[in-house]
């Protein structure tokens, strides 16, 4: 019996990549999707599972329902969906935002999401097999702090989406998990800071952040639970963050 086949969204860095690794190292199928080819290829051809990769942007809805509505024979039953991609665009008051920023952040992490989910689980459903479904949101979809006003509001917007997906679908035997890093050390806060990597690295300075193989493997605990036990919300934080705002910094 072949293993399940595992969808990853954001899957070029961070966390995507290293649930995409352990996943291969346990013999899952994985579809992999990201917005830059050539790391998706290079992801690929490390892994030593059979990987199907999709080079779009989930905020495109077109390219969604393209890439993912006509799935060639042999992977179009994804059992698992893993909604990974998603990003942090600046960090000022609200004030001052950038609208762009604000932009980017909900169309990628709330529509992005929505047009990914919206696309597969109604083949989980049509199916009968039960299915599992991996929302990757934020220690700020559960607390705001100071200058991340849209970021928070849109991993809030997660949270709550998780919550309900899980009503929507429990009758149908599919699993809904939302996963909330507190501060983990990835291209986050790279990103966040357009490119400004002495600006990323004092993000993390004084304290051991998590990584992502952290998360992963939280990912992958949750995914491996037996049929009748579902983890509906996971808050991960390293030992020295105490909620979105409080640091213990050495």
């Amino acid at each position: 019996m072949s293993k399940p086949v595992v969808l990853i969204t954001g899957a070029t860095a961070g966390i995507g990549e290293a649930t995409a690794e352990l996943f291969a190292r346990n013999g899952y199928r994985l579809i992999l999707t990201g917005r830059r080819q050539e790391r998706l290829e290079a992801l690929k051809n490390k892994l030593k599972t059979d990987v199907l990769t999709l080079c779009f942007d989930v905020r495109n809805r077109n390219e969604v329902e393209e890439n993912l509505g006509s799935l060639p024979e042999g992977w179009k039953e994804v059992d698992i969906l893993i909604n990974n991609a998603g990003l942090a665009a600046g960090l000022s008051g609200i004030q001052n935002g950038d609208i762009d920023d604000w932009e980017r952040m909900i169309d990628t992490n709330l529509k992005g999401l929505l047009y990914v989910t919206r696309t597969i689980v109604p083949g989980m459903i049509e199916r009968k097999k039960g299915g599992h479904i991996i929302n990757v949101s934020s220690i700020a979809g559960k607390e705001v702090y100071p200058n991340g006003n849209v970021y928070c509001a849109s991993k809030h917007g997660v949270d709550a989406l998780s919550k309900a997906m899980r009503i929507d679908l429990v009758s149908y035997g599919i699993k809904v998990t939302n996963i909330a890093p507190g501060m983990a050390e990835t291209e986050f806060s790279i990103v966040r800071f357009g490119g400004d990597t002495e600006k990323a690295e004092k993000v993390y300075s004084g304290l051991t952040p998590l990584y992502a193989e952290d998360i992963a493997d939280v990912i992958y605990f949750a995914v491996t639970r037996p049929p009748h036990v579902t983890l509906n919300d996971i808050i991960i934080m390293p030992t020295a963050q105490a909620s979105a705002a409080i640091v213990n910094r050495k």
